[in-house]
């Protein structure tokens, strides 16, 4: 018995080590025959993995905060529908690249509700990005000058979902819009896309006016075929 337990840790399996570590302590592996046996240790090398690599996603996703969708208190007159936020939980928008939009005034639970959909897609396997608008400039900035431009794009293109927080927060330069024109170019009917935002989107235009020919095609891709969230109501932080 120990001799099976030693070589599953010295063959890296630590879900099943664990597991017949466990059924030895119980007494239980005397009782089962083989086949049961051998589903709850793969069972358990399983349940490992996958909790190894929720883990790791929800690590680099970077998420302002750690927050599940069950946390989220729902309320349709304050913009936060139970049904919308059920829909894109079955991640549909994840596997058409359908975007998101979350707007609303400071206070009203857009980063809360960023973060459960971000973590959601993560423990779905997912790999997720979070990004505040500013954070993404200046490391595009750092790419171009190291020139690895082209390198972050193709990685930013890569994920399944690209969260992109306080858009408006400050007017783009042309440089920027026309960098962010290329990311949402890339994941364009590909991957999904969150943008956030204080702003409502009336006002979009006028952060990106700097270059009107990329403030089209940019809105064009991400607001016409969004699914929106419009929060309402006065700062939850005010009853903390």
């Amino acid at each position: 018995m120990e001799k099976i337990l030693s070589d599953l840790r010295q063959m890296r399996l630590p879900g099943m080590a664990q597991t017949w570590q466990n059924l030895m302590e119980t007494r239980q592996v005397n009782s089962l025959n083989v086949a049961d046996c051998m589903r709850l240790v793969i069972q358990g090398e399983l349940d490992m993995r996958k909790a190894n690599r929720n883990s790791r996603l929800l690590r680099n996703a970077r998420f302002r905060c750690q927050v599940s969708v069950d946390e989220l208190a729902y309320d349709s007159a304050r913009g936060l529908d139970r049904s919308l936020v059920t829909q894109l939980c079955g991640g549909e928008y994840l596997r058409r690249g359908i975007p998101v939009i979350i707007t609303g005034a400071t206070g009203t639970g857009k980063s809360w509700l960023t973060s459960a959909l971000g973590s959601h897609a993560c423990v779905s396997g997912f790999k997720t990005r979070y990004w505040s608008v500013l954070k993404l400039m200046e490391d595009l900035a750092i790419a171009r000058a190291e020139r690895q431009t082209r390198k972050l794009f193709e990685r930013i293109a890569g994920y399944d979902l690209v969260i992109i927080d306080d858009f408006g927060i400050k007017k783009l330069n042309n440089e920027q819009i026309l960098d962010l024109m290329e990311i949402i170019e890339d994941r364009h009917g590909r991957k999904a896309t969150v943008i956030v935002s204080q702003i409502p989107v009336s006002d979009w235009y006028d952060c990106l006016e700097t270059n009107t020919t990329a403030a089209d095609a940019i809105l064009d891709r991400m607001v016409h075929s969004a699914i929106r969230f419009e929060l309402k109501g006065e700062s939850l932080r005010k009853n903390h």
